[in-house]
């Protein structure tokens, strides 16, 4: 199963231009049915069954994974199967009868506006490492970007004089504005911390950690956990909270749903309709709770 595996792969990457995680994601489901397959003597892709791949999602159930993991898995392997038979590698789609658990859809974690602004002001110190986090956290909620993107972000990708960045991802990119305040931060950042923070002066990446060397997804999590308690938020916040943040607050604030959907880079307008059921949900409660009638 592992040529088939590695053959989607190339195929996801080279035909279908899908995102670096996206095909991360895939690889780790389908590994993880051939370790199971290959415990129940099953190593041949074209003698695996129905049964066997509903044995795997019992499997799954059994030891508690959740319904939106088992939907996960079965996704990836019904674009697998529908890859590998039309490749001519097996002569039935056996995970087209896979149905997918019901999933209880929840709305995304997203801070206050008051929220966000007692976290952008954590780093408020003259240190390096202070100057250079509140660059990383301004944009963040600026620009609505994944943190991956954040991380990725090389120097020449950022537009100071125009207030803008330059996003890409395998193939695509797209071009998002953002405010004074991080335009500010990053002025800051760039003159004052950045040319002293980096080890080699061939690095391109916008920001490094404090050893010089690229910041990572990880790092980056540590930092919003610790100023998101020194802030005093209850919430249980991760970097993907400024990105729903961003997108709940332009929202609420007018914002036309197709350039948020631009912003954030959703393939999909439904992906982007979730802010717009949250605003109104949030005005309902607003109502609820003022109004004389209600």
């Amino acid at each position: 199963m592992e040529t088939e595996i590695n053959a989607f792969m190339v195929y996801l990457r080279n035909v279908k231009k899908t995102s670096e995680n996206t095909q991360m994601s895939y690889q780790r489901d389908l590994v993880k049915v051939k370790n199971y397959l290959e415990g129940q003597g099953i190593v041949d892709v074209k003698k695996v069954t129905l049964t066997n791949l509903n044995s795997y999602m019992l499997f799954m159930e059994k030891n508690k994974f959740s319904a939106a993991t088992i939907s996960r898995s079965i996704a990836s392997l019904k674009a697998f199967y529908h890859f590998m038979f039309k490749e001519g590698m097996v002569t039935e789609d056996v995970a087209e009868m896979l149905h997918a658990p019901k999933i209880e859809k929840k709305m995304p974690e997203a801070l206050s506006m008051s929220e966000v602004v007692k976290l952008l002001e954590q780093p408020k110190g003259d240190t390096p490492k202070e100057i250079r986090d509140r660059a990383m956290l301004e944009l963040l909620y600026a620009t609505g970007i994944r943190v991956t993107e954040l991380v990725r972000l090389k120097v020449s990708d950022v537009n100071l004089s125009m207030g803008y960045i330059v996003c890409r991802d395998v193939g695509r990119e797209r071009v998002i504005p953002f405010g004074s305040e991080a335009k500010e931060a990053l002025i800051r950042y760039l003159e004052k911390v950045r040319g002293n923070m980096i080890s080699d002066t061939g690095v391109e990446d916008l920001f490094v950690n404090c050893f010089g060397q690229p910041m990572s997804r990880q790092g980056f999590w540590k930092l919003i956990k610790y100023y998101a308690k020194k802030a005093g938020i209850a919430a249980d916040i991760t970097p993907h909270t400024l990105r729903h943040s961003f997108a709940v607050h332009l929202v609420e604030n007018g914002a036309d749903l197709r350039s948020v959907q631009e912003m954030l880079g959703h393939s999909d307008i439904s992906t982007t309709q979730v802010y717009a059921n949250m605003n109104h949900s949030r005005l309902k409660e607003a109502y609820a709770k003022a109004h004389p009638r209600s």
